[in-house]
């Protein structure tokens, strides 16, 4: 179970925490990180185990654990947010490869929003905090304009 739950956890981030996943494998934590977190619901595993519960319960009652500070994800916010509300620019990043990095940035420019309205599930469907990230994604590609990497990448010769 041990096992199944590294990979469950490994792709949870993969699906909804890939800038914390690049940054743990870049600091070459991610083995501790998953360990780590495993680990700290066996408690549970164990007591969900003696009640004789079925192991596909066991597993989500585990991963509900291990992502409960995980969630709500901002990568996941951000990067929905940019395809539903800036199509065009996501296509474009996402065609040249760069995608990944740019919500990664985009987060990093959101901060200060996420801060001020406490990101947490709770706020995550607020059209407030969802007007200020907005504004904060538009602000960013204005940025990214104006540096040309709107070019596409045969008239950039």
């Amino acid at each position: 179970m041990q096992v199944q739950l590294t990979n469950k956890l490994y792709s949870y981030l993969v699906h909804h925490h890939l800038d914390l996943l690049i940054a743990l494998q870049e600091d070459h934590r991610l083995t501790h990180y998953l360990e780590h977190k495993v680990n700290s619901v066996w408690e549970l595993y164990e007591g969900l185990l003696a009640e004789n519960r079925p192991a596909d319960v066991i597993e989500a009652l585990c991963m509900e654990e291990l992502t409960r500070d995980l969630r709500p994800s901002r990568f996941a916010y951000v990067r929905a947010l940019l395809e539903e509300e800036f199509n065009i620019d996501y296509q474009r990043m996402n065609d040249r490869g760069t995608l990944t990095y740019e919500i990664i940035n985009l987060i990093g420019a959101c901060e200060p929003v996420f801060s001020m309205f406490g990101f947490g599930e709770d706020m995550e469907d607020s059209r407030e905090l969802k007007y200020a990230v907005k504004g904060m994604i538009a602000e960013y590609l204005g940025r990214w304009y104006r540096s040309g990497f709107h070019v596409p990448i045969d008239e950039q010769q």
